[in-house]
């Protein structure tokens, strides 16, 4: 017990300075932003404004490029046609007060994040330890090129960790089928509505979504039809697939075979495996009984779909931070297995080594590089298989372990 004092009188001073570690992480990030050269260049946001701008401009959305910043690789808007519609009225105002107010809007989404992460593991009450998760987060990899870019992703997290919560079947639903309308990738996010039995929500979520390309498509027609007949399955066109930034299995394969994998043989045996053990994984949190872990149940359904899609950039992990507060924070809190994963993730994102692995790759459209820069590539994929086993085979290995019993929290099951 006393080796255990120094540690906590350590956590106690932190957690005591929280507001004030928040404000100065903020400042910093500010700074880091309009102080430095090239601090951000807000490349993604200038493509959501121009690509809303081109739904009543001369041309078309899908034919829209953004090249100021990036002229040895213009920038598409890949977006599904909703989010073009969404993003509309951002062309209005000015540049410089969007992109203020969206940084501080990630923020506010990040702080919205942990909050929501710790009720559902039913420890909401401690503000001061998410004002310091909030505080160290904003410095993590995938915070960090959400801040530099002007990316979506916290806000999408955000809305889909308000559906978890909620015990509104038509909000949940509602919150998910928009988010997917926005951006594809948090559809898989319904998978977790399915673990839950809340047919209700999963069957609105389908429905919200395809309401959002009806509008799309009498908004603006052809572009819409174009986009899901033409443009959804082109990988290539959403940016270099084998980029140290593209951390999904087709990413971290294609580097190390020197070609695009696609949907090769290698790559499908990779999205079993992890199919897999995200199964077991997700029953090991209670998917599909009356004990569902919900924050575990969405965090595994999301870390499933990070490996399954074609790209996913750095920006698109942060689902890591739920997940490193249900390991650090969560039913398993006291095994040092948790402790170590938790702080493996924390360590590599706080490092960020896909960036780092960035300036040794010869350029971000070429896919040949090194072996051991290739293999180096694999940290989030492997990182991710590691930890969905460890969540697969904890509960096997602990079963009389009452005292890892998650914390009473929200009911699984909500709604209908």
């Amino acid at each position: 017990m006393t080796q255990r004092r120094p540690a906590q009188r350590q956590t106690q001073r932190l957690t005591t300075l929280a507001p004030l570690l928040l404000l100065v992480s903020i400042a910093a990030r500010l700074a880091w932003t309009y102080l430095l050269p090239n601090g951000a260049n807000f490349v993604d946001l200038h493509v959501y404004i121009g690509g809303g701008d081109a739904i009543d401009g001369p041309g078309a959305v899908y034919d829209y490029v953004y090249a100021d910043q990036t002229p040895d690789f213009p920038l598409p808007f890949t977006y599904p046609p909703f989010a073009a519609v969404l993003f509309y009225p951002l062309h209005l105002l000015p540049f410089w007060l969007v992109a203020l107010a969206w940084q501080l809007g990630i923020m506010a989404a990040l702080f919205g994040v942990v909050r929501l992460s710790q009720r559902l593991l039913g420890i909401a009450g401690d503000r001061r330890v998410a004002m310091l998760w909030t505080a160290v987060a904003i410095w993590l990899e995938p915070f960090r090129s959400t801040f530099d870019y002007g990316q979506i992703n916290v806000l999408l997290v955000l809305g889909v960790l308000i559906a978890v919560s909620s015990s509104r079947w038509w909000l949940s639903g509602l919150l998910v089928g928009l988010a997917a309308g926005v951006k594809l990738t948090p559809a898989v996010s319904g998978l977790h509505f399915l673990g839950a039995r809340r047919w209700g929500a999963a069957v609105f979520s389908a429905v919200v979504f395809a309401g959002t390309v009806v509008v799309s498509w009498l908004v603006m027609g052809g572009e819409a039809t174009r986009y899901f007949t033409d443009l959804l399955g082109d990988a290539g066109r959403i940016g270099p697939v084998a980029t140290s930034f593209n951390q999904s299995w087709r990413g971290a394969l294609s580097r190390i075979l020197g070609y695009d994998a696609g949907l090769g043989a290698l790559v499908l045996v990779a999205i079993a495996v992890t199919a897999v053990l995200a199964w077991f994984a997700w029953r090991a949190v209670g998917a599909f009984t009356t004990e569902l872990d919900p924050l575990g149940s969405i965090v595994v359904v999301n870390l499933f779909g990070l490996l399954l899609s074609p790209i996913s950039w750095t920006h698109h992990w942060v689902w890591l931070v739920p997940l490193m507060i249900w390991l650090l924070h969560g039913p398993y809190r006291y095994l040092g297995e948790a402790k170590a994963l938790g702080t493996t993730w924390l360590v590599l994102t706080a490092i960020g080594v896909p960036w780092l692995l960035s300036f040794a790759q010869p350029t971000i459209w070429e896919i040949s590089r090194p072996w051991y820069l290739a293999w180096a590539g694999l940290v989030y994929p492997v990182a991710t298989l590691l930890t969905l086993a460890w969540i697969a085979t904890v509960r096997l290995r602990f079963p009389g372990g009452r005292r890892f019993r998650r914390y009473p929290g929200p009911s699984p099951r909500p709604s209908r």
